[in-house]
């Protein structure tokens, strides 16, 4: 399967169904009164996080996510049939903006939903109207048009250490040797050419997800080799692995090839807790590897562990895994004490529903806000008594005050939620 771990893709809510205007035509009952009923709400989209997906590749081919729309209102007060919702999985990890770039959800826990694009709520059937001063309402809403959002989707893979490391350090085999991940291995460059997950056990209790990241080069920040586009799976990771080939000519420098592209892509990322490992010890003498690893200590930041080990001949791994699981156990805790007790997903879904604002531009004027569109999107301008109930609402959030005082006289044009009417 093809990884794919940043798409953008549209959705559209269902729309609401629109209400009923009708009256009671029955056998023996004189000037029956209204039945018209409510229509159905629209469906909401709903993404739900599921360890199952592990990419986003399913959004490839389809990009436009549709939810049902709501039935409509029928005679004797029935409502109207709710649009169902759409429920899209998405690997757990996957963060979810809008085309501002706010963040509307990161999706971090099997089974944690979150609404992405809400469906319009059905219209009223003239039943709704009825009342002691109105007893033959002849106008019915229409419903509202569902959420229509484009959507970025990128997905941060959820694991506990990353390994990184120049091309052909030997991240993959060492994953291959210490978990169930069966990465392509090959003595070239660029063997890996996307992420790789890997459940390693420490011992009969304690398990940990490790992360193998294609091979970064110098100047992977600007887009060479493959780039910097694979990193953002590590930076949820409590520990980095980061492994040097203890063959290479100037291993000082190639760990330092990494810091610094680490250092380019997000500052917080190179000070990630790190434990530094110099692989393939199995090809060096043992003299030339005592001279290297001292040397190379000497290049290290003050309290970074340095280990030594060979995944090819098993040598040293398990004390690899135990010093890893510590490592990660103090640091989840430390991240566990820095969080509120209650962990809340960012949803930036706020908007002001009371305002409204009127405009003008020669003889027609424009009205916008949240509330007062709602109504406007509701209402069926064909219909006198619809738009003169628009009227009283308007008036009563002195709207049409504001109108007369910027002008406005009868004939000019009022717009208003896609319809007009004169004033």
């Amino acid at each position: 399967m093809k990884f794919i771990d940043h798409v953008t893709i549209s959705v559209k809510a269902g729309d609401g169904g629109n209400g009923r205007m009708s009256f009671r035509h029955e056998k023996y009952v004189d000037k029956g009164g209204p039945d018209g009923g409510d229509g159905g709400n629209g469906g909401d989209i709903v993404f739900v996080a599921s360890r199952n997906q592990n990419t986003l590749v399913s959004f490839r081919y389809h990009r436009e996510l549709l939810a049902e729309s709501g039935g409509a209102g029928d005679k004797v007060r029935r409502h109207g049939k709710n649009g169902q919702d759409l429920l899209v999985e998405v690997p757990v990890g996957t963060m979810v903006t809008n085309q501002e770039g706010q963040l509307l959800a990161d999706l971090t826990e099997d089974g944690q939903q979150t609404i992405v694009a809400e469906g319009g709520r059905g219209g009223f059937g003239n039943a709704h109207f009825l009342s002691s001063v109105r007893q033959a309402p002849k106008f019915a809403e229409k419903g509202e048009i569902g959420e229509a959002v484009e959507l970025t989707l990128e997905l941060k893979l959820i694991a506990d250490v990353g390994l990184v490391g120049l091309p052909n350090a030997g991240k993959s085999t060492l994953l291959s040797v210490i978990s169930n991940a069966r990465p392509e291995i090959a003595d070239y460059p660029f063997t890996t050419l996307t992420p790789n997950l890997g459940v390693v056990d420490i011992d009969h209790e304690h398990s940990l997800l490790f992360a193998d990241i294609p091979g970064l080069i110098e100047g992977a920040a600007m887009g060479k080799g493959l780039g910097d586009e694979f990193l953002r799976h590590v930076e949820r990771t409590a520990v980095l692995l980061h492994l040097v080939d203890v063959t290479g000519d100037d291993i000082v420098a190639d760990y330092q090839t990494i810091q610094n592209e680490l250092e380019t892509y997000r500052s917080n990322l190179a000070k990630k807790q790190q434990i530094v490992i110099l692989s393939k010890t199995d090809l060096v003498l043992p003299e030339e590897l005592a001279e290297k690893k001292q040397q190379f200590a000497k290049a290290l930041p003050k309290g970074v562990q340095l280990l030594t080990i060979s995944a090819q001949a098993h040598e040293n791994l398990q004390p690899l895994l135990y010093a890893v699981g510590a490592m990660v156990d103090a640091e989840r805790a430390h991240e566990a004490a820095q969080e509120p007790e209650e962990k809340t997903i960012p949803i930036l879904r706020l908007k002001d529903q009371s305002t409204w604002r009127v405009s003008h531009e020669g003889d027609a004027f424009t009205v916008s806000g949240n509330k007062i569109e709602r109504f406007a999107v509701r209402t069926d301008f064909t219909n006198e008594e619809g738009v003169r109930r628009l009227r009283v609402i308007m008036r009563k959030q002195g709207i049409m005050h504001e109108l007369a005082k910027q002008g406005a006289k009868q004939g000019n044009t009022v717009r208003i939620g896609g319809g007009e009417f004169i004033y």
